[in-house]
């Protein structure tokens, strides 16, 4: 699994942050870092969720 961010949607909401901390920060000017952009099976759900929570759709998933 990698994470793809299209950062011309990405306006810095941090859902994704909310729901997987240990993949994505959001710094205070609203920029999107992804900390692991290839996380473990043990984070799927979590990153998952990210991406259905982004409200710009910014995120999706690509499998290996």
């Amino acid at each position: 699994m990698r994470i793809v961010v299209d950062y011309d949607l990405c306006q810095g909401h941090a859902a994704c942050e909310g729901e997987a901390p240990d993949v994505f920060s959001v710094s205070k000017k609203g920029e999107l870092t992804v900390l692991d952009p290839t996380p473990t099976e043990a984070q799927r759900a979590a990153v998952e969720l990210a991406v259905k929570y982004c409200p710009t759709h910014a995120l999706h998933i690509e499998e290996d």
